[in-house]
């Protein structure tokens, strides 16, 4: 009853005219006044932020800070691979010979989150870790590791939401919202980096400019708080031994090795 429930609401209000109602609001000088009440419910850290509150003219603005230079410390280690945003990491688990995994009790396809068989084949028996992001947390997007980018593409079209309650019984967010995929070469060896866009607001924006990404480097930021789901080859990585779930983790915080 709950899960039927809980998807009727959302089916109800996630379409085009919400979503694009939403985006509008808190796109306009409008939504302003709730930009104090916003920072003080969601508990956000004002000392790091790059400009003061009052600088700031719209929530999406708020969204999207920056943060004051040397905030996030990047992690040094020669082969250590950081986390990419500010998040909760949610699961952590092995990608099968089937090419699924696993998250909160739901059975994922990686191919259909990356929209091809031949993709996803490189991934089998590989490592998946899930970030979670809150309205809270920053929400720019960093990269993991340095490498070039191979290729990116985007898939989906609707968002449902991607915290614990959208994860148990939204209709398989992770691979059905809209999302952004990113794939990095490193090495001879590949990590899919996959922004899943939130309930209502869909705008994943890809701000690197070449086709090199260096380890920490600024590479897309969502609109509003979502999930990043890495997705690591076999044998090409090596957890930090720190990790578990659920973790908080920010940009630049050593997550693992890449081997």
């Amino acid at each position: 009853m709950l899960k039927w429930l809980y998807r009727l609401m959302i089916e109800l209000t996630n379409h085009a005219l919400s979503s694009k109602l939403l985006a509008l609001f808190t796109q306009s000088r409008l939504s302003a006044w709730l930009i104090p009440s916003y920072a003080k419910v969601y508990q956000i850290n004002q000392e790091e932020m790059e400009k003061d509150l009052r600088h700031y003219q719209t929530l999406q603005q708020l969204f999207i800070r920056r943060l004051k230079a040397g905030a996030r410390p990047i992690d040094e280690t020669p082969n250590s691979i950081v986390s990419p945003v500010d998040a909760v990491i949610e699961d952590i688990g092995i990608i099968s010979e089937q090419k699924e995994i696993v998250v909160k009790g739901k059975t994922y396809s990686i191919s259909e989150m990356l929209g091809s068989e031949a993709v996803a084949e490189k991934y089998l028996n590989g490592v998946f870790i899930i970030l979670y992001l809150s309205p809270s947390h920053y929400h720019r997007i960093h990269s993991p590791i340095s490498g070039v980018v191979t290729k990116q593409w985007s898939l989906g079209k609707r968002s449902y939401p991607v915290n614990r309650l959208g994860l148990k019984y939204g209709k398989k967010p992770l691979a059905k919202n809209y999302r952004m995929i990113t794939e990095i070469n490193a090495g001879g060896k590949h990590l899919a980096v996959v922004k899943v866009g939130a309930m209502f607001v869909n705008s994943i924006e890809w701000t690197h400019p070449n086709e090199y990404l260096v380890k920490g480097q600024e590479m897309a930021y969502f609109s509003f708080g979502s999930t990043v789901v890495l997705l690591f080859e076999k044998d090409s990585v090596e957890l930090d031994e720190r990790i578990t779930t659920p973790m908080g983790v920010k940009v630049g915080e050593r997550i693992g090795y890449w081997k």
